[in-house]
């Protein structure tokens, strides 16, 4: 087993990660900006191992990127990436709801062994209790539970509280993605979605105000999901993606 310092080090090295991440999306740490390792690792004072090992993580997920010369920056994504990083949301939430309405309509493998395999028509996911069984008490706990976070970023959007919202979002779309069993999927989807916000913060950082300029749908996704109504599902989310690429266009014009 390891030692305490291996543990330490570990935790140190999360934490470390977690600080320069939300730094990162409260706008704190601007696209572009280069530091090294011994800069970060003077500013939390702790030694390089853990600082580096947390960069390496940070770089592996899209949140910085190396840079040979300085260390590592942050990334300067484009416009463009941010329509691309949407695109590739919605190929991942479209096939999350059509399998949800082919398990609904009856036309995915009703058999075990065929399901444990991945029908083509599943598309890889196998569905959580709460989609399986929506009646059931632990299907209302786990769509509960979802909803709770939905609600609360809707309070920080009505509210304008962008760095509140990025928080429960994010827990929100990770949560609501673990409901559909593919956990490789749903992790894709946290990175893209982490990702996106990162494009987003760097034009909506500007704006004196958000109030009313963000996205409040969650519970409404929420509730279509527990009906295991894919089409509201998908138009809810459709209609999302329009707002935020006509919102981040809007103020990259600027």
């Amino acid at each position: 087993m390891p030692g305490n310092g291996a543990v330490t080090r570990s935790t140190l090295r999360q934490q470390i990660a977690d600080a320069l991440r939300d730094e990162v999306l409260a706008g704190r740490l601007q696209p572009g900006l280069a530091f090294t390792v011994k800069e970060i690792a003077d500013q939390y004072g702790v030694s390089a191992t853990p600082v580096r090992e947390a960069l390496v993580d940070l770089s592996a997920q899209g949140i910085l990127e190396a840079d040979q010369h300085r260390g590592f920056r942050v990334p300067q994504y484009s416009l463009t990436d941010f329509r691309g990083m949407v695109a590739a949301r919605s190929l991942v939430t479209d096939g999350m709801f059509r399998a949800l309405s082919e398990e609904s309509d009856g036309s995915a493998a009703a058999d075990g062994s065929e399901r444990a395999e991945g029908s083509a028509g599943s598309g890889g996911f196998e569905g959580h209790e709460a989609f399986r069984d929506p009646t059931g008490p632990r299907a209302a706990a786990a769509l509960a539970a979802v909803r709770r976070r939905g609600e609360e970023a809707e309070r920080a959007a009505r509210a304008g509280e962008l760095t509140v919202l990025i928080g429960y979002d994010l827990r929100f779309w990770r949560e609501l993605g673990a409901l559909f069993g593919n956990p490789y999927l749903s992790g894709f989807l946290h990175r893209l979605r982490l990702l996106s916000w990162m494009c987003a913060v760097q034009h909506l950082r500007r704006l004196p105000e958000v109030r009313g300029l963000l996205w409040s749908g969650h519970t409404e996704l929420v509730d279509a999901l527990g009906r295991r109504d894919a089409a509201a599902a998908r138009a809810v989310v459709t209609a999302y993606n329009a707002h935020s690429l006509a919102l981040i266009e809007r103020l990259a014009a600027r």
